[in-house]
């Protein structure tokens, strides 16, 4: 056991996640690769989590960020804040929603949480409906929505939540139907569901599950489940934590695959848009926004470093096409693995889009999930300069690949042998 890992265990909880037999301290990083404290040099295909969206120590970040902490780093949102409107002008802009609000919080959590206050005080009711298999964050009224038991510490909330049908294609009761049959019957349980209950607040869902899995449903189901909401009144949140910012590459947000009844009422997003900086936020639509009757701050929530980070982040992103790098090198990269493992019985499915791929791995004959064999691949891929992700609902089974988005061609092909080498070793 290292020093540090011993320190870590000494004063930081049991409960905290750590990757990896022996964990690892990441140093520094340059373009799509980290170095840990021995010198060992990592492609990286996680990006801590989906964060690091653009590249490591990119000079137009570090450059902006620099320079405003040169001027001033922090002064809370009783003042005014010139990269926070300027940011939030930029947000508001390509959200798709009309007449846009933009909220700055410092996590997804965050944001989520404040998407649910928003929702639940706009519509007076403290009913929510969530996506089984969902992960929406660690605050007290985020687990509450958590379909995931794997990450609910806790059945206590604030609110009370049904769970729908349709966030997972591949599992379930409707897994066997046509795409057009399991809308259908996912709206059908929707709008049975809603015949049963008081009107809920909200619909809040990830397009693609993240925590999940990177498991997703057929194109237009929640453009389907918005005719039904809005014969209610009930507000659609999409969580875009992990979508957001053009990771899938056929879409900039993940609610378009989704889009043909507008946009939803409320986005949340977080994660890519900071690059690492502590960035979250929630768009909404200005009399949701709006509808809070008491006075409110944050006081990190939009602080201008981060805010310097967010703009040099996202007009890099827009700058260079990053969403259609994401669209080409990532169809490479699925392609690539699906042809890697098509003689794998071990692999279930490989699905995903752009950039945010997962490979989900079960019991050889059978159709339970392996978590042993994939943190086995998460150690053999480590051993070979490979970091990347694990996920999935009852079991922790499904590798996530999440890369940033100016990877390259040839990076992706390098990942791609050691991620091939590693399902090899350990089948």
């Amino acid at each position: 056991m290292s020093d540090l890992y011993a320190r870590h265990r000494n004063v930081l909880p049991d409960w905290l996640a750590l990757y990896y037999e022996e964990p690892l301290e990441i140093t520094h990083g340059e373009g799509r690769h980290v170095w840990d404290a021995r010198g060992a040099k990592y492609l990286d295909f996680f990006g801590g989590i989906l964060t690091t969206m653009t590249a490591h120590a990119l000079p137009e970040i570090t450059k902006a960020v620099s320079e405003q902490a040169g001027r001033i780093v922090h002064s809370s949102t009783l003042y005014l804040n010139r990269p926070m409107v300027e940011l939030a002008e930029r947000v508001a802009h390509i959200s798709g929603i009309p007449d846009a609000r933009v909220f700055f919080t410092t996590s997804g959590t965050e944001a989520n949480d404040t998407a649910l206050l928003l929702a639940t005080t706009y519509r007076r009711s403290n009913t929510v409906l969530a996506m089984r298999n969902s992960y929406h964050g660690r605050s007290f009224s985020a687990v509450g929505i958590t379909g995931n038991r794997g990450w609910s510490p806790t059945s206590l909330s604030p609110l009370q939540t049904l769970y729908v049908h349709g966030g997972v294609r591949g599992r379930g009761p409707f897994a066997d139907l046509s795409d057009a049959e399991f809308i259908d019957v996912c709206v059908a349980d929707l709008r049975d569901l809603l015949g049963h209950t008081r009107p809920p607040a909200a619909l809040i869902a990830e397009p693609i599950q993240g925590v999940g899995g990177f498991t997703s449903p057929p194109d237009g189901l929640y453009a389907a489940f918005r005719e039904v909401l809005n014969e209610y009144g009930i507000l659609w949140i999409a969580d875009e934590v992990q979508t957001g910012w053009g990771r899938t590459g056929e879409h900039f947000w993940g609610w378009q695959a989704h889009g043909q009844n507008g946009p939803p009422d409320i986005v949340t997003f977080a994660k890519g848009i900071g690059n690492g900086m502590s960035i979250g936020g929630v768009i909404a639509r200005s009399e949701i926004m709006n509808c809070l009757d008491a006075n409110s701050i944050s006081t990190f929530g939009g602080t201008q470093i981060t805010m310097a980070a967010g703009l040099a982040n996202l007009s890099y992103l827009l700058e260079h096409d990053l969403q259609g790098n994401a669209r080409r090198v990532g169809g490479l990269l699925i392609e690539r693995l699906r042809a890697a493992v098509a003689q794998d019985p071990g692999v279930r499915e490989v699905r995903g889009r752009g950039l945010m791929i997962g490979v989900e791995l079960i019991r050889p004959g059978t159709d339970r999930a392996d978590p042993d064999r994939a943190s086995a691949v998460l150690e053999a891929a480590r051993a070979d300069g490979l970091l990347i992700g694990k996920g999935g609902g009852h079991d922790t089974s499904a590798l996530r690949i999440a890369p940033p988005l100016s990877l390259t061609v040839a990076e992706a092909e390098e990942g791609a042998a050691i991620l091939e080498s590693a399902l090899r070793s350990t089948r």
